[in-house]
């Protein structure tokens, strides 16, 4: 039986392990900047950006999402997002994916969000085949459009100077809200 329950700072090490074999099946083992400081400050720091769930199976976790909380102009309401789903390759087959988006599904409601909706590779055909299954519907005439690194800064108008999207850069700076 899975069980599903919020993430605790105790969690950290176990989501930032997670969150590097999530990059290793998606093909990019060495793009994880995220550090356990740095994840402790986002999900639970002051100004917490995200949230997180833990899945566990017979007493061992094997599971976690990631998610937070947009906006939709055309509802006039919050809507739920999810960052990232990853469950071991031990656990796979088990329910534990099902188990926490059925989990997020339920939050969402709860939380009034209008929307649940993620992102997938689009060469992940057994997530997408999995997604379907559940009813989810691909919005294939909406491209994800991202700004990182030097792209960034020059819109930013940035260039050649320090900053960017480092969210602890104010509390070593000193620059607390």
């Amino acid at each position: 039986m899975t069980i599903v329950r919020a993430a605790t700072p105790d969690d950290v090490a176990i989501i930032l392990g997670f969150v590097r074999d999530l990059a290793a099946f998606e093909r990019e083992p060495h793009a994880v900047d995220a550090t356990e400081d740095m994840l402790a400050d986002a999900l639970f720091g002051a100004h917490r950006a995200a949230e997180a769930v833990i899945a566990r199976v017979d007493g061992v976790e094997v599971g976690f999402a990631l998610f937070f909380h947009n906006f939709s102009t055309w509802t006039g309401r919050r809507g739920l997002y999810l960052e990232d789903l990853y469950v071991t390759p031990a656990a796979s087959g088990r329910g534990v994916g099902r188990a926490l988006l059925a989990h997020l599904a339920a939050l969402a409601l709860d939380r009034g969000c209008a929307r649940f909706e993620w992102s997938v590779l689009d060469w992940n055909v057994d997530a997408v085949r999995f997604y379907r299954g559940l009813g989810a519907i691909g919005m294939k005439e909406w491209t994800v459009q991202r700004l990182t690194g030097d792209a960034l800064m020059r819109l930013a108008g940035r260039v050649g100077q320090p900053g960017g999207c480092d969210p602890l850069a104010d509390v070593r700076a000193g620059r607390l809200d």
